[in-house]
């Protein structure tokens, strides 16, 4: 019994180490824990106690890491999507955490000011095909629809 204890104590002491570098999805602290060579019971518990001390929610992870990319300028919409389901966040709350960022964050306004920022003096009438290609790609890369994208640029000639 007492070291059934000391290994759930050290599996929380563990996912704690992990969880004050940064904040992290519950299926990716389980799997540093399971890196680690905890067993499944421990884990079990070290996350139940981290999920009780609101140190792991994967709400908050989300909506934190959807922020994080639009004001990076990252990615959007389905770009975070892809991101999230990778680190182990399910649908729906991936969906809501795009959603509310999507609500403090216009995709169309950070569209302007990464072309202004990474193609200062892109002109899409007088650049050749290639160029354009790497413009619009840049930014399907990122998660923008092609019709957002061509009304940033074709705006920004307008702009300048």
């Amino acid at each position: 019994m007492e070291k059934s204890k000391s290994k759930d104590s050290k599996s929380f002491a563990a996912a704690l180490r992990v969880l004050s570098r940064r904040d992290r999805s519950e299926t990716e602290l389980r799997q540093k824990l399971e890196q680690f060579g905890f067993s499944l019971s421990a884990i079990d518990t070290a996350i139940a106690k981290c999920r009780e001390y609101n140190y792991l929610n994967d709400e908050r992870y989300a909506l934190e890491r959807a922020r994080s990319f639009m004001r990076s300028g990252r990615g959007v919409g389905v770009k975070i999507m892809f991101d999230l389901r990778r680190r182990g966040i399910d649908e729906l709350t991936a969906q809501h955490a795009v959603e509310a960022a999507a609500a403090e964050f216009s995709p169309t306004q950070i569209l302007h000011e990464q072309l202004n920022r990474r193609f200062p003096t892109f002109n899409y009438d007088t650049a050749n095909a290639q160029e354009r290609r790497r413009v619009v790609s840049f930014f399907q890369r990122r998660g923008f629809g092609l019709e957002a994208i061509f009304q940033v640029v074709k705006q920004n000639q307008l702009d300048h």
